[in-house]
């Protein structure tokens, strides 16, 4: 009985396998709210496969292998409001694009890859990381001034990390490398003001300016086991200030000032030197008189 049962599971397996049921992958992909995360199949269809999507086991997406059929969320389900207008679908490949992520789209995500003799199947967990205000590590400074952001752990050999000001990268390190603005709008915005620590992974901003202003995201990624990886997020809302300078009221208030001072100083010189001049022709006058009254 005991080899029946032995013979009978290895021919349920070898179909399973030989059809594509077992071994299926599961794939972590991580990111942070707002931004766009690829499902890559990493096949190139023919005109045999049909490749359909799924998200908790409706479908979101499929296209047929001549291509005579394709269709993303609600074009497939009325009932996916889900993804309206989020969806791109890759017609070479099958590749899955959501753009303008939300916390809402974390789970799995099941791919079907159907042919006249087989099903491979592929799942994706997909986390969608979203930063509250209240998670802000908020920095206050000066303009001119300079500011830290300071990840606060230990960097791991096998992390990277990634800095972002709004949706646009500004800074990366990788086991080995380190790169600051790589795409022209950060070299244009940040002009050589960025540094980037390897060690630590601090950010740090010179010579600031008020259009600094604004939030700071570190995404710190790590390869874990089964194709997965370990994701966090930190946020830091700077907030670079005016340096304080006097209002124009005031500085023409000064100016006012200075100079009633300094006519005040001219006046009053003026005064003393003809007050000073006419003791001196009084003087002389007396002088002269006497002298013609001796003679």
């Amino acid at each position: 009985m005991a080899i029946v049962e032995w013979r009978f599971c290895s021919f349920l397996f070898f179909v399973l396998s030989h059809h594509g049921f077992v071994g299926v992958d599961i794939v972590g992909e991580s990111v942070l709210e707002g931004d766009s995360v690829t499902l890559n199949t990493y096949v190139e269809t023919n005109q045999q496969e049909d490749i359909k999507w799924y998200f908790n086991d409706i479908r979101i997406a499929e296209i047929s292998g001549d291509l005579s059929d394709i269709c993303t969320d609600v074009q497939c389900n009325e009932g996916t409001e889900r993804f309206r207008d989020r969806l791109k679908l890759e017609n070479q490949t099958g590749s899955l694009t959501i753009i303008n992520t939300r916390t809402t789209d974390s789970g799995l995500y099941e791919l079907k890859i159907i042919s006249s003799n087989s099903i491979r199947e592929k799942t994706f967990n997909v986390t969608v990381y979203g930063v509250s205000a209240s998670e802000q590590d908020e920095k206050s400074v000066k303009e001119g001034e300079s500011v830290t952001l300071d990840p606060g752990v230990v960097r791991q050999p096998n992390e990277v990390m990634r800095w972002y000001y709004k949706d646009t990268l500004i800074a990366e390190i990788t086991q080995y490398l380190s790169n600051v603005c790589t795409d022209d709008e950060c070299k244009e915005r940040f002009r050589d003001r960025l540094k980037l620590d390897h060690q630590t992974g601090s950010l740090t901003i010179t010579d600031t300016r008020t259009t600094d202003s604004g939030v700071y995201t570190l995404q710190i990624s790590r390869n874990a086991r089964r194709g997965n990886s370990a994701f966090s997020v930190k946020s830091f809302g700077v907030n670079v200030a005016v340096t304080d300078v006097p209002d124009s009221a005031a500085a023409a208030g000064i100016a006012v000032a200075v100079i009633l001072l300094l006519a005040a100083c001219a006046a009053a010189a003026v005064i003393y030197y003809c007050k000073r001049q006419a003791r001196r022709e009084n003087h002389m006058t007396v002088q002269y008189s006497g002298q013609r009254g001796i003679g």
